[in-house]
Order: C-alpha cells, then sequence, then structure tokens
C-alpha cells in the first residue's frame, strides 16, 4: 500500500486515477481548486486519506497546498496531473504570471522544490510537447503576443524536461513524464479519439508497480510504452537553463 497524492483530483484523468487507487487499497490525497471543487467528491473523499485545497495559478496557495501535503506525512509518489489547456488569453495570476505556463509548469516545481521527496514522481505531459520552442525567451509570455496552443505546447516542453531533470539530479527517485493522449475528458473534449481508461493507468502503473518497466526512471511514456521526447526535453543544457528560469520566476531553486 503507498501514499500517493494526486494533483488535479477532482475530475478527469486525477480522478479516474485516484478511484483506481483507491481501489487497489492505496492512501490516496486528493487536491481541489477551491473548497467548493473539494466538497464536490462526496463519498469519493471520504475514501480518502486526505483532501488538500490550493488554486495553483496562485504561488501562495501552491506553496500552501505544498504545507498541507507535508503535514500529512511523506507520499510515496505524486502525480503532477493538474493542468490547463487552451486559455483565450494570457491570464493574469496574483503573482503576474501568465496562467498556462503558472498551473502546467511552476506550481508542479515549486511542489517537487516543497514537497519532501517522495519515491515516485510522475509528471503529466502531452504529445503537443514536440511542438514546444526550445529557445527559453520571454517563456511568461510579458513581450510575445499571446498564442494559446503555442503556450500550452511550451508548458508541457517545460514540464518533460523538469521530469528528465529530476531523474537526473535524484537518482534515488524514480521520476517519469506521461502523455495521456488526447483523451475524452472535459479538457480533451467527447471527441477525442484516444482511451480514456489507458491514459490514466499508466499514471497508477508507474506511482505504484513493481513491473520491472515502471522502476525505471528518465521515461517519457504513452499507454505504457516508452517513447523518445523532444530532443530539447533530454538536453541537460537545455534542463539547467529552464531550471534557472524556473527559479527566477518562483524565487525557489530545485537543485542546490
Amino acid at each position: 500500500m503507498a501514499r500517493i497524492l494526486i494533483t488535479g483530483s477532482a475530475d478527469g484523468l486525477g480522478l479516474a486515477a485516484a478511484r483506481t487507487l483507491l481501489r487497489g487499497g492505496h492512501d490516496v490525497v486528493l487536491h481541489a481548486r477551491t473548497p467548493r471543487r473539494a466538497n464536490d467528491l462526496g463519498a469519493l473523499a471520504a475514501q480518502a486519506a486526505r483532501v488538500v485545497v490550493g488554486d495553483l495559478s496562485s504561488s501562495a496557495e501552491t506553496r500552501s497546498l505544498a504545507d498541507q501535503v507535508n503535514s500529512i506525512g511523506r507520499m510515496d509518489a505524486i502525480i503532477h496531473n493538474a493542468g490547463r489547456y487552451l486559455e483565450p488569453a494570457r491570464g493574469t495570476t496574483p503573482e503576474g504570471q501568465a496562467r498556462t505556463l503558472a498551473v502546467n509548469t511552476l506550481a508542479p516545481y515549486l511542489l517537487t522544490a516543497l514537497i519532501g521527496r517522495p519515491d515516485r514522481l510522475i509528471y503529466l505531459s502531452s504529445g503537443l510537447h514536440r511542438s514546444g520552442g526550445a529557445s527559453l525567451e520571454d517563456i511568461d509570455w510579458t513581450e510575445r503576443r499571446w498564442n494559446a496552443g503555442r503556450a500550452y505546447s511550451e508548458s508541457k516542453l517545460y514540464i518533460t524536461a523538469l521530469a528528465l531533470a529530476v531523474a537526473r539530479r535524484w537518482p534515488a527517485v524514480l521520476s517519469n513524464a506521461v502523455d495521456p493522449g488526447w483523451v475524452p475528458t472535459k479538457m480533451g473534449g467527447p471527441g477525442a479519439p484516444d482511451d480514456l481508461e489507458l491514459g490514466y493507468l499508466t499514471q497508477t502503473w508507474l506511482a505504484t508497480s513493481h513491473d520491472p518497466a515502471a522502476l525505471t526512471s528518465g521515461g517519457y511514456w504513452h499507454h505504457r510504452k516508452r517513447h523518445p521526447p523532444a530532443p530539447a526535453a533530454f538536453d541537460p543544457g537545455f534542463q539547467d537553463r529552464l531550471l534557472d528560469e524556473l527559479a527566477e520566476l518562483t524565487g525557489i531553486t530545485l537543485f542546490r
């Protein structure tokens, strides 16, 4: 039995993963963006080890969320599932950052730095990360004209690179990125063609399985098969430059 935190587990892939892990007898820490969404979890919340609350578009709430998780005790695994898709505008977080970057990249970076180190880390990527630019210029979209699709793709390139950087810098931790596919969730839409079940079972497998394949690190996975990510995500130089950018934006250095 493992204790597992799943961010963004009030609906979609996160909720499906939580139900699967609970049925498997694991202690699951659910996460909801607001108290109202936490209340909507109903009976599932009663089965969970705990429900933590925090809006990941806010750095202050993300830090509070890390404190809530640390107060529970050490996690065996963390699935960084929460994300935003096509934001119609850059948006402004309380810290003035682009909402897509804040939720998809800065929040998992902060949680990785602030939550006690688990045995396994799983970061939700996307096949669209291959369309993300690797220049790292203006990653917060303060100068460029907003492009929702490009912003999303870049944020997923960054989270993939973060997962692989963690694998490189923390060899005792199993850190992997997962492309769940284009699945029929609220984010993906009802017409999405991929298999919803396979979309979340890769995360739960990486979080708990003792299959030799699941006990590897530094992978980019799709439906339990390892695939090559964008070359930049594997590049230590790109990873280190990205980490410098994220440290500057958050005020937190992940690797000291």
